[in-house]
């Protein structure tokens, strides 16, 4: 079977280019060449370049391992991307990224990429975790091993923070012009948590750089959306199938995908709008949309779905009712935002509940549930006391609230225990372990430190609500709760 290293291969199905990749140079560095940057990033790239030119092909940075680096590089960086929705499934083949450097192999390439003078934007999908931020202090955590092992060397960096530094310190040395710097992974206000990271990583090697990086790096904030699986063995036959060819880089993906990103770039960039990508001047009302509508609706029918035996987002929405409540809670939180530059909220509502349908995307609902002390803040209690404060109707967030404490018990109807997996798990359950009623369980988790703020905690027509709802919920079961709470 003939390998997927260049164009002329292809036989099949699949979409291919509208350009010739060898006619472009690259002007983007990617950090973090994983799965999801290779369904989003990479695929409006590929649009801008189809429908502007430019040398704005990717170079790709593996900061650990060394799969991508070994499946695209015998592929000239072409691989494909299969996109699967209700209508059906859809492939094309990307071509966009030119090679991928594996740094675990190879530390001087990626500094060489970043020095370069054809690299004019830096991209960024590593996780929350690879950055070494403390977001508290809004500086450099000099107790992350990677942070650490880069102050002591930074002419030799391995990690995020020294990587850039690093880049920008040579670039600066030779005269030439700075990248701008975009974040794509999904954190609040990203822009501006990485500049902090950024510059006081500088400042405690080079005050001048720092004072530099301040003035001339642009840091622009974003917004992604796009569920990517991880690809499997079925992944890489239906490429085989959909192309004529052996493709150990391909992908799949929803159909939907989202970028909104603040216009702030200081050296050029693509025409990424070409493939929908919308530029704002600020991405936090955007962010606020996407934490209120999506998440808070995914928080919500993860606890209810969990307990009601629904292992997938998708079995869920087939459940009428509760896919009616998945409706009614996004229609309350789209109440508390403003309007948008470019957005219908309405169109996104449907979109949102077209895409929990898919029957493609298996998205488990305990995967979901995790880490909810982290997120219901942002997601629920937030736009609960935004519609409390106006005298909206608190209830679909009052319901979501319950549905959280009654995952917070650790048991299903019949017995079963499960693990809550969240950073509190420890207190929650010393504080209603030996509790049995719905007022006293929502009267110790609403007394949890920094989770509820006042205006929900102080409020009798709150605590009623979520209290009445835990009740049915712990008594009727939770599917005799939903119907009767769309009723």
């Amino acid at each position: 079977m003939k390998r997927l290293d260049r164009l002329g291969n292809v036989e099949g199905e699949a979409k291919l280019p509208s350009y010739d990749p060898q006619k472009h140079g690259c002007g983007i560095v990617h950090l973090g060449a994983g799965a999801f940057h290779r369904a989003h990033q990479a695929a409006y790239t590929d649009d801008a370049l189809g429908a502007a030119g430019g040398n704005w092909r990717i170079t790709g940075v593996s900061l650990r391992g060394t799969d991508a680096a070994d499946a695209l590089n015998p592929q000239n960086g072409l691989y494909t991307l299969i996109e699967r929705g209700i209508d059906g499934t859809h492939a094309r083949v990307i071509a966009a990224i030119d090679r991928v450097i594996a740094a675990s192999t190879d530390r001087k390439a990626p500094l060489e990429a970043l020095a370069s003078p054809q690299t004019r934007i830096v991209t960024l999908t590593v996780t929350e975790k690879a950055y070494g931020i403390d977001r508290a202090a809004m500086a450099a955590d000099p107790s992350h091993p990677a942070v650490s092992a880069d102050l002591l060397e930074p002419r030799n960096p391995a990690g995020v923070l020294g990587l850039l530094v690093e880049g920008l310190r040579l670039r600066r040395a030779a005269g030439t012009a700075p990248f701008t710097v975009l974040c794509c992974d999904n954190l609040p206000e990203n822009g501006f948590l990485l500049k902090a990271g950024v510059v006081d990583f500088a400042r405690r090697i080079d005050q001048g750089l720092a004072e530099w990086i301040t003035a001339e790096v642009t840091f622009p904030s974003c917004m992604v959306d796009r569920i990517t699986p991880a690809a499997t063995q079925q992944t890489l036959e239906n490429a085989e199938r959909l192309t004529g060819c052996e493709d150990r880089g391909a992908i799949e993906t929803e159909g939907f995908r989202q970028w909104v990103i603040e216009d702030d770039f200081c050296n050029g960039r693509p025409q990424w709008e070409s493939g929908g990508a919308l530029f704002v001047k600020d991405v936090k009302p955007y962010e606020l949309m996407k934490l209120r509508m999506l998440n808070g609706a995914h928080s919500m029918l993860a606890y209810c779905g969990y307990l009601s035996d629904y292992p997938y987002v998708r079995d869920v929405m087939a459940d009428a009712t509760l896919a009616a409540l998945v409706d009614r809670h996004m229609e309350a939180a789209q109440k508390t935002l403003p309007r948008l530059e470019g957005i219908d909220l309405d169109t996104y509502r449907h979109d949102l509940l077209e895409r929990f349908r898919n029957p493609a995307i298996a998205h488990q609902t305990y995967q979901i549930a995790m880490d909810g002390t982290e997120k219901l803040p942002q997601r629920i209690l937030a736009p609960a006391a935004d519609t409390l404060r106006h005298g909206g109707d608190i209830r679909p967030f009052a319901f979501a609230t319950a549905a959280w404490m009654r995952y917070c018990v650790g048991r299903k109807a019949d017995g079963m225990h499960y693990a809550l997996r969240d950073p509190r798990e420890d207190e929650i359950g010393s504080r209603i372990g030996n509790l049995n009623t719905a007022e006293e369980i929502s009267a110790a988790l609403h007394s949890l430190p920094g989770l509820f703020s006042a205006d929900l905690t102080e409020s009798p027509e709150w605590r009623r609500c979520v209290a009445d709802i835990l009740f049915l919920m712990l008594t009727k079961g939770m599917l005799p709760a939903i119907r009767l709470e769309a009723t």
